[in-house]
């Protein structure tokens, strides 16, 4: 995997933001990634990217080399730093792609910029009604309808978040590991040398109860989700959505991504890659740089 130099932007909250830059095409691609990830996961389809684009791979608040100074209850706030991000950069029109958390950041930053946005791209994304959390019973089996809203229940969750907790403070690699195998990886697993650095960044995250409150609480729809009765949002945003799903997604199923296709209608196309999983860019690059190519 090429190796990409960090650089860093400054903005007026007080963060600085890491990213990593490459190619000189005259379309710009922005790359937003997902939880338990950053711009290094992106690495390989800059790679792949960098003669058609002027790619950036931005660290997310709290990810990777960026910093943490604030934490966050919201998409919208991630989507705020990107925003100046963009414009102390002078990015102009680009496409921005978002991996899962990503894919919300990204249409939050849309619902606010409208035509300064070209398209964006929803690589896996989270779906517009947000990611529901439940409480859990003594089996471990979720409560349906007993909803996860606020940070401490989020993070006392016996099976998603603690246990995750627990491996961030013990820098506990192998747990990622077995986890990313389990549900990410389960078809496909990257190059030895790769995942390591993977592991690497999975392992900088600081803020894993904010994103999955912010998860929890995300939702650009009219409608209610059971925690949020719906921000609208999503009625903003006017450039045209490309949504790429793995068939075999068991982090955001499929069936999130038809419901964000149905929202959208027109405005967006779906494609749905057979066989493949949450990792998408793992499974098939060469599948997934050639719609990144065709749509951005």
């Amino acid at each position: 995997m090429k190796q990409y130099p960090v650089q860093f932007q400054s903005i007026s909250s007080g963060e600085t933001l890491s990213y990593r830059k490459c190619g000189q095409g005259e379309k710009n691609l922005v790359l937003l990634h997902g939880n338990m990830s950053s711009s290094v996961h992106y690495q390989i389809l800059m790679e792949q990217l960098e003669q058609d684009f002027t790619i950036y791979a931005i660290d997310l608040r709290g990810f990777g080399d960026s910093s943490y100074q604030k934490p966050f209850d919201s998409l919208l706030e991630l989507a705020d730093d990107i925003k100046e991000f963009l414009r102390l950069q002078d990015i102009s029109k680009p496409v921005l792609m978002g991996w899962s958390t990503g894919g919300g950041v990204a249409m939050e930053i849309a619902a606010d910029l409208g035509s300064e946005i070209r398209g964006i791209i929803l690589l896996s994304s989270v779906g517009i009604h947000g990611y529901t959390m439940y409480r859990k019973a003594a089996d471990g089996s979720p409560i349906m309808g007993d909803y996860l809203v606020n940070k401490d229940e989020i993070a006392a969750d016996p099976i998603q978040v603690a246990p995750a907790l627990r491996a961030y403070e013990a820098n506990d690699r192998e747990y990622f590991r077995y986890l990313w195998n389990l549900v990410i990886y389960h078809k496909n697993q990257p190059p030895a040398e790769d995942y390591e650095l993977y592991l690497d960044a999975i392992l900088k995250q600081r803020n894993l109860v904010d994103v999955d409150y912010s998860l929890v609480h995300f939702n650009v729809t009219d409608s209610p989700n059971g925690v949020e009765p719906g921000s609208a949002r999503g009625r903003k945003i006017t450039c045209p959505i490309t949504l790429i799903h793995g068939e075999e997604d068991m982090v955001v199923p499929v069936e999130e991504a038809r419901k964000t296709k149905a929202f959208f209608g027109e405005q967006a196309h779906l494609h749905v890659l057979a066989g493949l999983t949450h990792s998408i860019i793992t499974d098939d690059l060469s599948a997934l740089a050639e719609l990144v190519r065709a749509h951005a």
